[in-house]
């Protein structure tokens, strides 16, 4: 839930303001309703959002404990038996609920916890499954912090891939595969956005920094009270967070940026795999800090991790 809180009175004007902006437009029965909702800030919810969720016979969500209280700050009331837990675990199931509410002609909106659903939150089982009955769904746009993030890393440049990007997620929790991950990402010449969670955020920046001079912008607690955003470069990332104890505390958002042209995408990990070869692992990773300007201390978890490596089985013709 947001840190961002103001009384339900303190939006009487906007649900009236919403019903009166978006009430003429037509509302089809028997439809979802996708509505994005604030990812922290309160104030961000659009007026057809709140139009919607007011209108809505049934209302889906990710923890009804929170789209509660989430519904009572806006002065919205609903009875809890027309809040109906989708979630991860049930979604496959619950969607079979949704869908027999809406052939019997109700309105349902879903909702996730914060922000767009169905993008990396529950939701995409829920739009296929009403879909697949050709039954409607709306969207209603809002809040995104994958969008959030974009907008103030001001990535700029003549290339290609300036203008476009990847939305990746969460990378996973095991270091090796983490580590997999970043390797895979440092090839990538788009922008890529990650989120990560509070009690990870100084694995992946150790992870990150083997990136080297390439800019990372850190969202930290977007659109909340003690939002901050900072652009560096990844091999920084570390010592940012080490710098004030309050930097590992919330929610992450991180844009890398593309690739410099000039350089050579994930070059510092192509060297150490090379030098890996035909050397023992102290000097190349040595060797390879020295040639590419990347941290040593990462550079040699990234070789730790490349020695454990699988050899690749060999190529079979035919």
């Amino acid at each position: 839930m947001s840190s961002v809180y103001a009384s339900a009175s303190a939006y009487a004007s906007a649900l009236g303001a919403a019903h009166e902006a978006a009430s003429a437009q037509h509302y089809p029965q028997g439809a979802l309703y996708v509505v994005a909702t604030p990812i922290g800030n309160l104030a961000d919810i659009s007026l057809r959002a709140l139009h919607v969720l007011s209108l809505a016979d049934a209302i889906a969500c990710e923890d009804t404990r929170h789209t509660q209280t989430l519904l009572r700050a806006y002065g919205i009331d609903k009875a809890p038996a027309h809040l109906l837990a989708v979630h991860q675990h049930n979604e496959a199931q619950a969607s079979n609920v949704v869908v027999e509410r809406l052939r019997l002609g109700q309105r349902v909106a879903y909702v996730s916890d914060a922000g767009t659903p169905a993008i990396s939150d529950p939701g995409a089982r829920l739009v296929a499954a009403v879909r697949a009955q050709a039954l409607p769904v709306v969207p209603l746009p809002g809040a995104s912090s994958i969008t959030t993030a974009l907008s103030v890393a001001g990535i700029t440049g003549d290339t290609d891939a300036v203008g476009s990007f990847v939305f990746v997620g969460f990378l996973p929790p095991k270091a090796g595969e983490r580590t997999q991950a970043v390797q895979a990402l440092a090839a990538e010449a788009r922008s890529v956005v990650l989120l990560e969670a509070p009690h990870r955020i100084e694995a992946l920046a150790v992870a990150l920094s083997v990136l080297g001079e390439r800019p990372v912008t850190v969202g930290r607690e977007l659109t909340k009270q003690f939002e901050e955003i900072a652009t560096l470069p990844a091999q920084h990332l570390p010592a940012w967070l080490d710098a004030q104890p309050n930097r590992l505390r919330g929610e992450f958002v991180l844009v890398l940026h593309p690739a410099p042209v000039s350089g050579q995408p994930g070059s510092e990990l192509r060297i150490l795999a090379l030098l890996l070869a035909e050397l023992p692992l102290k000097t190349a990773v040595k060797l390879a800090a020295d040639i590419t300007g990347a941290p040593r201390n990462t550079l040699y978890e990234a070789a730790l991790l490349l020695k454990k490596k699988p050899e690749p089985p060999p190529a079979h013709s035919g």
